[in-house]
């Protein structure tokens, strides 16, 4: 495994980023192909023997039980300072707007409620997992600012934002000597690069670090061209962001199985050893111990310039889709929207 800075940070995390979505009560989830408690036990400790010291989950991914699963897990083994813990916050709901919860106890009450679940008494890494619309950006970093100086959480981050929202953020917390945004995690992979228009080149100046989920595209660049699984029939949220292009899609998910088959790996390393040479950890997740491997091995394929031009040039610009289509203005009065909906398309 490799080993990288995170952003402007001092935490030394590994190259793949082991997401978590996919650990917790189903019974408390809208997915059905969540892994139970002994599962997702056996997949944290294979990630950790390959070295994997950087772990993603948040509040949201089945009512809390996936933190409740990586925190047992994480204690049992491996040491407190060994790895990196990163989860996120939802925005405020309604009856918190309507009962005058502001947003720094929102943060405060949510990070209590996560380090509980976790078993911890600080997170490495807090991350905003959405654009709040109905709360104040001035009191977010404020609320998250109070966190980091209550040493609760020693670094901040960011998901689901524009360009434009992250460097007001950061830009307002530099004014106030305010703890900044070190992390943006993003929709970013091989089928959909949006993130390449501003987002990318903003964090490369800042030294913010890119850590995207859907990596793999919710198995899309795991398997050949007309190879189902559990996940593809049932998840519904990941057939919401990309049915809709998956003709454009096509031909690079084929380049990726034919590159995958002359270098003799799977798609999943290669998929993966592309967007390793544009950010700086991919969030990967995994339902079963095989797919550790495969992400862990990513970290040590080098694509040459010939396979990555290849590779990129069927690309065609998508529309917005998912959680950043989702949590729009308009909708500012559902919070929870990253849960699946009409298409965007």
């Amino acid at each position: 495994m490799q080993y990288t800075t995170l952003g402007r940070s001092d935490l030394r995390v590994s190259r793949i980023c082991m997401g978590c979505m996919g650990f917790g009560d189903a019974s408390r989830s809208q997915h059905t192909w969540t892994v139970n408690k002994e599962t997702s036990r056996a997949i944290i400790r294979r990630g950790l023997d390959r070295g994997i010291n950087f772990f993603d989950t948040a509040i949201a991914y089945q009512n809390g039980t996936s933190e409740q699963y990586l925190g047992r897990a994480l204690r049992d083994f491996a040491r407190r300072d060994e790895v990196v813990v990163a989860t996120k916050f939802l925005p405020r709901t309604n009856e918190e707007i309507e009962a005058g919860v502001s947003g720094q106890e929102h943060i405060r009450r949510m990070l209590d409620r996560s380090l509980r679940n976790l078993g911890m008494e600080y997170v490495d890494l807090y991350i905003y997992h959405m654009w709040d619309w109905q709360t104040p950006i001035e009191d977010i970093m404020d609320g998250l600012n109070r966190m980091v100086q209550a040493g609760k959480v020693r670094y901040i981050g960011i998901s689901n934002c524009f360009a434009w929202q992250l460097c007001r953020a950061n830009d307002f917390a530099a004014r106030e000597g305010y703890a900044q945004f070190i992390s943006v995690q993003g929709h970013y992979n091989l089928i959909f690069r949006e993130e390449e228009r501003e987002m990318a080149p903003f964090c490369r100046m800042e030294q913010i670090a890119m850590t995207p989920y859907s990596a793999l595209a919710g198995g899309r660049l795991v398997r050949h061209p007309g190879q189902s699984s559990r996940r593809l029939v049932e998840d519904s949220y990941a057939r919401l962001k990309y049915d809709g292009m998956a003709d454009a899609d096509a031909p690079i998910i084929r380049r990726t199985a034919e590159i995958a088959d002359r270098r003799g790996v799977t798609m999943t390393e290669v998929a993966l050893a592309w967007l390793l040479t544009r950010v700086t950890a991919p969030i990967a997740g995994a339902t079963a111990v095989s797919q550790v491997d495969a992400a862990a091995k990513a970290a040590d394929l080098v694509l040459t310039p010939e396979e990555i031009a290849w590779l990129d040039e069927p690309y065609v610009p998508h529309p917005l889709a998912g959680v950043m289509a989702q949590n729009t203005p308009a909708n500012a009065r559902a919070p929870h929207v990253w849960t699946a909906g009409p298409s965007v398309f």
